[in-house]
């Protein structure tokens, strides 16, 4: 059974594209080749990634649902032997997600023997209330073949709210039993870790690539090579992928 890995948050620049990427290379790392996808319509950074042959296909007109190119995406996914991965645009978050639970495309899916996992991202700062807010409606209205895994990203502050963090938040432990896999994004100090993976998701580099990229500094690649090691162990775990 392939998987449907599908990132979605309704909101903006919250990693969603850096998860898609993440998931892509570390299957890649496996000897596998997803069929990444970006139908993003407003910022398309996963097609960035050219050494992850991304797909574009764009979705939405307006407000609505391109349908026309909503049932092109299910001839992808039904006509793929490997996994896909499917990173989606705050913008068309809330159409996308009406359209995939009113037509039954998860049913759909499962029955052709395809199984679908909701990637979404939980943020700290200001977005907080917001994306986990976001996790709690996919939760809600996503039915039960779906499975779930929430990443939680510290880059604009720690992951909690009045003292609890996630896992002891309410929006958590009303829906923990839809969620197979929790990730954590490393904590990274924004003068070395953090500088490097930004510089390296900023040029739509690869870890690969960047580990490979000699005008990098030797310390620089060490840090990225830690990074990459930290976030695919954490896959190797996931039941998810």
């Amino acid at each position: 059974m392939s998987k449907v890995h599908l990132i979605l948050q309704g909101k903006g620049g919250v990693g969603k594209s850096m998860i898609a990427a993440t998931i892509c290379q570390y299957m890649k790392s496996l000897g596998q080749t997803p069929l990444c996808i970006d139908t993003d319509p407003v910022n398309a950074t996963f097609e960035g990634y050219k050494s992850l042959d991304v797909k574009r296909l764009n979705i939405l007109d307006g407000d609505e649902i391109n349908t026309r190119n909503f049932d092109a995406l299910v001839e992808m996914i039904a006509n793929s032997e490997n996994d896909i991965v499917i990173d989606n645009g705050a913008s068309s978050f809330v159409p996308l997600s009406h359209y995939l639970i009113s037509n039954q495309v998860p049913a759909l899916l499962n029955d052709m023997g395809h199984e679908l996992v909701v990637h979404t991202v939980v943020t700290g700062g200001q977005a907080l209330l917001d994306t986990v807010s976001g996790f709690a409606q996919l939760a809600k209205q996503w039915p039960k073949e779906s499975l779930f895994a929430v990443w939680l990203n510290p880059f604009f502050g720690p992951v909690e709210h009045e003292g609890k963090e996630f896992e002891a938040m309410k929006a958590y432990t009303s829906n923990k039993d839809r969620v197979s896999a929790i990730i954590q994004i490393p904590d990274l100090k924004q003068e070395t870790y953090g500088h490097d993976l930004s510089t390296m998701l900023e040029a739509r580099q690869t870890f690969e690539e960047a580990l490979n990229d000699s005008t990098l500094s030797i310390m620089t690649r060490q840090r990225l090579k830690i990074v990459r090691d930290q976030l695919f162990d954490q896959l190797k775990s996931a039941a998810v992928i």
